[in-house]
């Protein structure tokens, strides 16, 4: 498939948005035209103000992201390969999983404060249970075929991990990692929103208080592009890494 078949509906709708905002079908109060949240971007990036947000959004959501996956996986695959490790932690995971992670901002807020570690620490413990469950997953379904293979063939249980087991859970956990790279932009925008000074989520929270929409939605649209290229790039990296399966 082409690239420009893949996004024509994005096309379709950046011109149906523009269209329906011209002929006044909508308020544009509730939805300004798009050329206009596109001039209002450009002024929030002359400005700097949406380039100063999004440098200290992406490191708090960066930083919790890479913290999560690093923990996660680490916790995951320990579970599923010593039990003792899955019978103490498995339960709080089972726990901790369903519940609303956007219920833990007054939490994190309360420990850390206001700024960039509140953040962090949110995005870290939101995004670290699909990579722990991702690994957890992916490691129980190893071929134990492999795995008793390469036992009795002397290597050491470490030495098993790293070259059996590991591979066979890459699959689940890059797509644990996948959810968490989506969560993070959510956890990321709904905790600015409420406990920040700065950041996209801040920004979206000020300028609609203004009075601002247009500008407001362009730092919505900011979000949103950045988020679906974070996805695309993510999705590249997994076709390569996951090319010796093929």
């Amino acid at each position: 498939m082409s690239p420009f078949v893949r996004y024509l509906p994005l096309l379709l709708l950046a011109l149906a948005w523009e269209a329906v905002a011209r002929l006044g079908l909508v308020s544009s109060l509730a939805l300004p035209a798009l050329s206009t949240v596109v001039a209002a971007w450009i002024q929030l990036v002359q400005s700097g103000e949406l380039v100063a947000a999004g440098l200290a959004s992406i490191y708090r959501a960066a930083s919790g992201l890479l913290l999560a996956i690093g923990i996660g996986t680490a916790l995951g695959i320990s579970m599923a390969w010593w039990r003792p490790l899955n019978t103490l932690f498995g339960p709080l995971v089972e726990l901790f999983y369903p519940m609303p992670k956007s219920a833990l901002i007054p939490v994190t807020a309360l420990w850390l404060g206001l700024g960039d570690a509140s953040k962090i620490l949110l995005i870290f413990l939101g995004c670290m249970l699909p990579n722990t469950l991702g690994a957890y997953n992916g490691a129980r379904s190893s071929d134990q075929t492999l795995v008793w293979s390469s036992r009795s063939m002397g290597a050491s249980r470490l030495r098993v991990l790293w070259d059996v087991v590991f591979p066979s859970a890459l699959p689940e956990l890059l797509n644990g990692i996948r959810t968490a790279l989506a969560l993070s932009f959510i956890l990321l925008v709904t905790s600015e929103q409420i406990v920040a000074r700065q950041g996209f989520g801040y920004l979206i929270g000020s300028l609609g208080a203004n009075g601002s929409y247009d500008a407001m939605f362009a730092v919505v649209m900011t979000v949103a592009l950045l988020g679906f290229a974070a996805d695309r790039f993510y999705q590249m990296l997994v076709h390569r890494v996951l090319a010796w399966r093929d």
